[in-house]
């Protein structure tokens, strides 16, 4: 039999090199224009949102009032903050604001989610129309609603003076200017709705079926089906409501401008006043970071009551 016999390269003769690692360099490449496609974010969240909220901070312990430079007064901001009535009196306006407009908006936006779950003849309309005016501007809102509620010709009063009923002024009676303001915040439900409708549609329709055959209303059919299966997506619904009416601004701002008698005198409206019209930006500063406490407790709160009344897949399946 032949032998083979390994051939072997001359002692002068050029030894192949070997091939670069295409995939090393492929996935520095690659890291190097991700870096690249997420600069302009990263930059505009540090300049825009972390840079000028660390400047609050370091404001917040500070007398600055925008025409003299910044002078170091330590917690004397934050002493005065809660010694100060008006700050009480607009702290309480807006838990009032936030504890009411919160569950009513969630309320009314669970109700039309499920009316539009079902089918009904244009559809799409009605789901168009409930969601447009939730991307509406809120100066413009605020604008409509300032003629709605106006006292001698609004269209609010008119509709009442047909049933025999002598509506308020609104916007400048104490009684009735802060329940304006929550009646209005329920204009923007859409965006709530929306979520509640993305839910329903993951909903299964056996768990209806099973519900009606043990003879289940529909009323317990969504009080036992619906809420509970909904659960996360009113987590998500009840953080984000929190976190807007602590920062609401545009339509208090443009209706009354916190009054009458500061009955309407949201923290964000005390806020701007302090800045803005009062020059202290040391003082909005720590009323900023106080407001911001507050969302974050409340937020915490909420994360920790969620093993009470939050259904998860995973507890589901033990």
């Amino acid at each position: 039999m032949a032998q083979r016999l390994a051939v072997r390269p001359a002692a002068d003769e050029p030894v192949a090199s070997t091939p670069p690692r295409r995939g090393l360099t492929m996935t520095r490449r690659q890291a190097l224009w991700c870096y690249v496609f997420i600069a302009p974010a990263v930059l505009g969240l540090l300049l825009f949102s972390i840079g000028p909220m660390l400047a609050s901070l370091g404001l917040s312990f500070t007398s600055y009032d925008m025409l003299t430079n910044p002078v170091w007064t330590g917690v004397d901001n934050y002493s005065a903050l809660f010694a100060d009535p008006i700050f009480r009196k607009s702290l309480s306006v807006t838990l009032i604001y936030g504890l009411v407009s919160v569950p009513a908006t969630m309320i009314l936006a669970l109700v039309l989610a499920i009316l539009l779950n079902t089918k009904l003849p244009a559809l799409k309309f009605f789901r168009s129309a409930y969601y447009l005016p939730s991307v509406i501007s809120g100066v413009a809102v605020a604008m409509v609603w300032q003629w709605m509620f106006n006292g001698e010709y609004g269209l609010i009063n008119a509709a009442l003076a047909k049933v025999g009923i002598d509506g308020p002024s609104w916007l400048t009676d104490e009684q009735w200017a802060l329940r304006a303001l929550i009646f209005m915040s329920l204009w923007g439900f859409g965006g709530t709705m929306l979520i509640y409708l993305a839910g329903l549609q993951g909903v299964p329709k056996e768990l209806y079926e099973a519900a009606k055959v043990d003879g289940a209303s529909t009323f317990r059919q969504h009080l036992h089906v619906t809420v509970p299966m909904l659960s996360s997506v009113t987590l998500f619904n009840l953080i984000m409501g929190i976190i807007n009416s602590l920062q609401v601004f545009a339509e208090p701002f443009v209706l009354t401008k916190g009054g009458p008698n500061n009955s309407t005198l949201l923290l964000s409206v005390y806020l701007y006043q302090n800045a803005f019209q009062y020059l202290k930006m040391g003082y909005a500063s720590a009323i900023a970071w106080v407001a911001f406490a507050i969302i974050m407790v409340l937020t915490l709160l909420v994360f920790r009551s969620m093993p009470m009344w939050v259904h998860t897949e995973t507890e589901d399946d033990r």
